[in-house]
């Protein structure tokens, strides 16, 4: 290496790492956003389940300097890299199975010493967690490196590089306590939680619910966007990379409208908290998709069968009972709630609300609380199709901006300045033209 290329790299590397640095010391920050008095009411009413962010974030950055400063990936082929991630990935895979079933042996009451009937599973695991261990941060970097490829690709770079550097760091991630009024839906407060069981979930939700007068809900997280980029363990390469370019997406909006807006107490209950996580979501599903084409095409899923070219030739659809379509359910479930709240009838909304819980339970998608801190959280991660968004149109509209836009990168630019349903909407018209 040449004393040209060996300072560059420092250079760079003291570059990455300020703006870790700076990105950290940020977004900390907002880890626990105290919005006023209701804020501190149900923090104090949580506050033997908060996430210690301060820890975490050490211990991330602790290896990912490690990585950066001695990582092999660079050396490694494209096809080594896949590979190496294959084989992690299945691993982890056989481990998370190994916990499972060592799980069931424990809540086996038919099962007289699980500890013994235990051994030989839990000592694979162990071997596999201690190798898990060591193999991680490569890992990750690679799955970093194809991720910020693929962004590069699609016109991301400045001067050759991704900015922020695309960072994830695989873990446990922390539940997310989600506060609403009960006369409307809104997402009034938020705080991370250690994992915890269902029980102690169920517990808090109600000690809140009864002390406040409001709707909570204790919802499980994909990804946090700290920096490094907080992402559940995982072994799906596909949902690894969507989720990693999600929250890239969030790092790289922070230093526009949209993401600087995401904490403003003015906005962070309503409609830029949802364009933004909208966007981050239809943004992580399509560069993932095509991160996953570039270094996994296997793993691409099948696409849809397309309809008969001649609809009148085609054989008539056996006699089947209808499809339950969760989505047009849901949709239809948040309008009927949102009619019942306008019209002051919470009580009748709440007992509608348990009637469609049911009715999923039926069909087989087992939602374990339905109510209005439900539709706060989901309703904000609109896709454009019928969901927990209601009639809200903002999912749509990020949609239809991306369908009319010519690439992704010029989506984004057009969606980073865009901070209030208003402007969307506007941004939508004039994309469509006349």
């Amino acid at each position: 290496m040449n004393v040209f290329r060996f300072v560059r790299r420092l250079v760079w590397r003291g570059l990455r790492w300020g703006f870790l640095l700076g990105l950290m010391l940020t977004l900390l920050q907002y880890s626990s956003v105290p919005l006023g008095l209701p804020w501190h009411a149900v923090a104090a009413l949580a506050q033997d389940y908060q996430f210690d962010y301060v820890t975490w974030e050490l211990n991330a950055l602790a290896v990912k300097l490690e990585q950066t400063l001695y990582g092999q990936h660079p050396f490694m082929t494209e096809a080594a890299r896949s590979g190496f991630v294959r084989a992690y990935m299945a691993d982890l895979q056989r481990a998370q199975a190994l916990e499972a079933q060592i799980n069931t042996l424990f809540a086996n009451p038919e099962v007289p010493d699980p500890q013994t009937a235990s051994a030989a599973p839990r000592a694979e695991r162990d071997a596999l967690r201690a190798g898990l261990r060591e193999r991680q941060p490569l890992a990750e970097a690679i799955l970093e490196g194809q991720v910020a490829a693929v962004l590069a690709e699609q016109g991301f770079a400045l001067a050759g590089q991704i900015l922020p550097p695309v960072s994830a760091h695989f873990t446990r991630v922390p539940n997310l306590l989600v506060v609403s009024p009960r006369d409307q839906i809104r997402f009034d407060i938020s705080i991370n939680l250690d994992p915890m069981t269902v029980e102690e979930i169920t517990a808090l939700e109600s000690l809140i619910d009864e002390r406040r007068n409001v709707s909570s809900l204790v919802v499980p997280l994909g990804g946090i966007a700290l920096y490094p980029a907080m992402v559940l363990e995982t072994s799906s390469i596909p949902w690894a990379l969507e989720t990693i370019a999600h929250e890239w997406l969030h790092h790289y909006l922070f230093a526009f409208p949209l993401g600087l807006a995401y904490f403003d107490s003015q906005t962070f209950a309503g409609e830029t908290r949802i364009i933004n996580e909208t966007t981050a979501s239809l943004f992580g599903r399509e560069a993932g998709r095509l991160a996953l084409a570039r270094y996994y095409p296997d793993l691409l899923p099948p696409e849809a069968a397309a309809p008969p070219a001649n609809r009148e030739n085609a054989e008539p659809a056996p006699d089947v009972p209808p499809v339950f379509d969760f989505g047009a359910e849901m949709d239809r479930t948040r309008r009927t709630v949102d009619d019942l709240l306008a019209a002051g009838k919470v009580e009748e909304a709440e007992v509608y609300m348990a009637e469609r819980r049911a009715l999923f339970a039926a069909n087989g998608y087992m939602i374990r609380k339905l109510n209005q801190a439900y539709f706060a959280f989901y309703g904000g991660y609109q896709s454009g199709a019928p969901g927990a968004g209601g009639q809200d149109p903002i999912g749509p509209a990020v949609q239809a901006l991306r369908e009319a836009s010519p690439s992704l990168h010029d989506w984004v630019v057009t969606m980073r300045g865009i901070t209030s349903r208003e402007a969307l909407l506007a941004a939508r018209e004039r994309l469509a033209g006349p």
